[in-house]
């Protein structure tokens, strides 16, 4: 891949941090130098991943290359489709209408809460015993 004429994004999701760089070329995706199918064996965080390229009808133009780190596999497929979003509106400002109606340009703010002092959980609490 020619980073040369990539477009660079970054893509965050809970701790996830995904850096994307978009190139045109034949649809090759790489994920940390693995194929994306090695790094993500489970195919409903490969079919997020993509939803931005199916809504821009954008299947197979474009080469990606992808550093992801923290968070988990829904996480890190999450920051992958906020940074794959932000570099299709780079290379076309055209794009920002259906992915923006599709939710993809706004980062998630959703994070996990705090576990609390006293208590099992975050809301958890232990069980309460009258006698």
């Amino acid at each position: 891949m020619d980073l040369q004429n990539s477009v660079y994004a970054t893509g965050k999701r809970k701790n996830a941090v995904a850096r994307t760089w978009l190139a045109p070329g034949s649809g090759q995706i790489i994920v940390n130098e693995k194929p994306l199918e090695a790094y993500f064996p489970v195919e409903s965080a490969r079919i997020l991943l993509l939803e931005p390229f199916r809504i821009t009808n954008t299947q197979g133009d474009y080469d990606v290359r992808i550093s992801v780190r923290g968070g988990g596999i829904t996480g890190q497929a999450g920051a992958i489709r906020h940074g794959i979003t932000r570099a299709l509106m780079e290379v076309n400002p055209e794009f920002r209408l259906p992915l923006k109606k599709a939710g993809f340009v706004k980062r998630d703010p959703r994070e996990k809460e705090r576990k609390k002092y006293g208590q099992r959980g975050a809301r958890a609490r232990f069980q309460f015993s009258k006698r």
